[in-house]
């Protein structure tokens, strides 16, 4: 009965969404009572779980406090969808082992922060349709070429996130390796520079953000092994949510606001957006 009631308030957003402008609801929609849409559009706020550290797509600028980046953009999209305006946004800092606890406990509504869908993470959290593919890779120190792809890390420090997909596929690709584990991938940059570890390996997305913040220093081997769905992460069973975002998504792929998201952010280092943007999911 919870499933058809769920299921049940998501068709009537999604008929009431059809009388909108370009698939997204003004902010006088009449949300389902009791959803996290309402619950949102009542408090006049969305709180979204971001992170802090990571350039071009969740990155708190230590001069003017503002959270720039991908992830960033495409949240402010979804609370002005809700609120009226992109300005009606709280970010929280959320970092690879705390995602599924903040949702789980209500800290923040959504979670945008390269979160990769897995089945293990479908069993704690709800996901939306992809908004983003990424590819895992490697960053090394400019001068090294003794790591030249994914295979010549065995016998290497290779330094990444704990709670990260990057974890699991670097022990089944390259069970010789090392693995650091850190809580930020700023420890791991340290560590690289200072000759601690030999090797950095996660989302090319993030290691991008962190070779423009190290241009001399180190480089990108660009050399792909993998490829990672991200999507929105809510709390699990939260169907009418998931269903109202994924709505949200398919219009910002077809209308050409992602477009202007990757532009703005990730496409200013080179990336290319026909590898990143996920295909429309018809609704």
């Amino acid at each position: 009965m919870t499933a058809f009631r769920a299921t049940l308030a998501a068709l009537v957003w999604l008929a009431l969404a059809g009388c909108g402008v370009s698939g997204s609801p003004s902010r006088h929609s009449a949300f389902p009572e009791g959803s996290t849409m309402a619950h949102v559009q009542q408090r006049g706020v969305l709180t979204v779980g971001i992170k802090f550290d990571h350039p071009l797509f969740g990155y708190k600028d230590p001069a003017t406090g503002r959270i720039t980046g991908f992830d960033a953009e495409i949240a402010r999209l979804v609370a002005r969808d809700l609120t009226g305006s992109e300005s009606n946004i709280r970010f929280i800092e959320t970092i690879p082992r705390n995602r599924e606890d903040f949702l789980r406990r209500g800290v923040v509504d959504v979670v945008l922060a390269t979160y990769s869908i897995t089945p293990a993470r479908r069993r704690l959290v709800g996901f939306t349709d992809p908004y983003y593919y990424a590819g895992q890779d490697v960053l090394v120190r400019a001068g090294d070429t003794a790591v030249q792809d994914a295979a010549d890390m065995g016998g290497k420090k290779v330094c990444t996130a704990r709670g990260s997909t990057s974890v699991d596929r670097l022990r089944s690709e390259v069970p010789r390796a090392e693995i650091v584990l850190v809580d930020t991938y700023t420890e791991c940059v340290t560590a690289l520079i200072t000759g601690r570890i030999d090797a950095i390996s996660t989302d090319d997305t993030i290691l991008l953000g962190l070779m423009i913040q190290h241009p001399e220093q180190v480089r990108l081997l660009r050399r792909p092994f993998g490829r990672e769905p991200y999507g929105m992460g809510i709390r699990h069973e939260d169907t009418a949510f998931r269903d109202y975002l994924n709505t949200l998504i398919a219009g910002y792929l077809r209308d050409g606001r992602w477009d202007r998201a990757f532009r703005d952010t990730i496409g200013v280092v080179g990336a290319v957006a026909e590898q990143a943007k996920p295909s429309p999911i018809p609704r």
